[in-house]
């Protein structure tokens, strides 16, 4: 690795085991497929077309202002943004309320399904898990309403604070590596962990800010949560398990996948979902990163059919492991 060329626009730091002084990285892993994979890929014509617009199954959520005691209650916005309420906190992953995700307003990925929360019924929010600066995770306008709105706090991997100010200035955000380990409140910290994923907003700024994972341990139980990562042979999911010892909610992505030659180094599938499951030590399962954005080359339903040939295959209950829907709630068991 090198650090030659321009400066970095976003973070400026020392030399670590996954910065090379101007660019992230993966150890051991792969750099994203360059502009001739990206074009082969889009000429390939292998797109499966969705329907636009779908009904969920499940209407909007009301959801409750806290939820206490051994209750931990994901409520499924849509694509990789949940609502997550635990030990009193109502806590956002990835939030995305835009239409688009995109730095266009009338081109790129538009939503298929409404959100499955509507902005003006969340609870109050105390916390937001931003994991990287791709368009469909970091959402500036959506941000920028949450901190009128709410003024939560933001957790971000290095590089990404740098963007959210140019919009919203005067954000409380907590910038961390991997490896950091924060205290956020009386008995809840956040640990930060690595996944194979990348990062760019444009076309001059590839893996110049930071993405990871992140542990969430509280009274009622641990939780993992990954925004995006390819599989990268389970060493991450192996790693985390190693070091905090299991898990009883997992929120993993098993969406946009396909095809494989150019996706497999950022997105897992459903089956290298499943396998990610049994390695982290995870009880439950929120699925996510499917039937919202058509971001890639499989049908609407391929993912969630997909995974339950992969639960079968691997001996996983179903009920385990829940695709969950724009307004679908779920309450995980204790375990």
């Amino acid at each position: 690795m090198t650090g030659s060329g321009k400066k970095n626009p976003y973070y400026q730091g020392p030399v670590s085991d996954h910065f090379d002084g101007r660019r992230f990285f993966n150890p051991g892993g792969v750099a994203p497929g360059n502009a001739f994979d990206l074009l082969r890929w889009q000429l390939s014509g292998g797109r499966v077309r969705w329907p636009n617009p779908v009904i969920s199954a499940f209407p909007p959520a009301r959801p409750d202002r806290h939820v206490f005691g051994e209750q931990m209650r994901v409520t499924m916005v849509g694509h990789a943004s949940m609502l997550v309420q635990i030990a009193g906190l109502s806590i956002l992953t990835d939030p995305v309320w835009s239409e688009r995700v995109s730095p266009f307003r009338s081109v790129g990925p538009k939503r298929v399904v409404p959100p499955g929360i509507r902005f003006e019924d969340l609870p109050h929010i105390d916390l937001v898990l931003v994991t990287h600066n791709h368009y469909d995770h970091l959402d500036l306008e959506t941000l920028a309403r949450l901190h009128q709105a709410h003024r939560p706090k933001i957790v971000t991997p290095l590089g990404n604070d740098t963007i959210i100010r140019r919009t919203v200035p005067d954000a409380e955000i907590t910038v961390v590596d991997w490896g950091d380990h924060i205290a956020f409140k009386a008995g809840v910290t956040i640990d930060v962990e690595p996944c194979h994923h990348w990062s760019a907003r444009g076309m001059g700024d590839r893996r110049m800010a930071l993405w990871a994972a992140f542990v969430l341990t509280t009274p009622s139980g641990k939780i993992y949560h990954v925004g995006d990562t390819g599989f990268h042979d389970g060493i991450n999911y192996e790693a985390a398990a190693r070091k905090h010892g299991g898990f009883r909610l997992a929120i993993l992505p098993f969406g946009a996948y396909e095809p494989r030659w150019f996706m497999k180094g950022q997105h897992q599938n459903p089956e290298e979902a499943v396998k990610g499951m049994k390695l982290c030590n995870a009880a439950y399962v929120a699925g996510h990163h499917f039937a919202t954005f058509q971001l890639t080359d499989e049908g609407i339903d391929a993912p969630v059919h997909a995974l339950d040939a992969a639960l079968k295959a691997e001996g996983v209950e179903a009920g385990r492991f829940r695709p969950l829907r724009a307004g679908e709630v779920f309450d995980v068991p204790v375990v």
